[in-house]
């Protein structure tokens, strides 16, 4: 697993990124519970994931983050990062950011893409 634990703040709003191999939504599952031991994960207010599998095809959860998950996936497809999971997790600091959201797990993944260890 490879973990960013703090790429940005926004308006009180706090982001990390993190992610690791995984093959299917359940390598995915096993990875975000295995995440969510940590009690600073577990109590993040959005868990959002992407997963481009070779096997079943593109996989994404918002986790109540409307549209988080497509933005990963899209950056995953045009990173054509194949069978790698990445979570952006948001802890919400009061103020509504509007699609200024979807900056941020951007800025997430991109920080996830360029600083995690060379991928298969």
């Amino acid at each position: 697993m490879f973990q960013i634990t703090h790429v940005v703040t926004d308006r009180g709003s706090k982001y990390a990124v993190s992610g690791a191999p995984a093959k299917g939504k359940a390598d995915a599952l096993a990875f975000l519970k295995a995440l969510k031991r940590n009690k600073r994960f577990a109590k993040a207010t959005h868990n959002t994931w992407a997963l481009l599998c070779h096997e079943t095809g593109p996989i994404k959860n918002d986790d109540g983050e409307s549209g988080a998950g497509a933005i990963i996936l899209r950056m995953l497809e045009r990173a054509e990062l194949y069978d790698h999971l990445i979570v952006v997790t948001r802890w919400y600091g009061g103020v509504h950011l509007g699609g200024d959201r979807f900056r941020r797990v951007q800025d997430c993944v991109y920080a996830y893409l360029s600083e995690a260890p060379d991928f298969p």
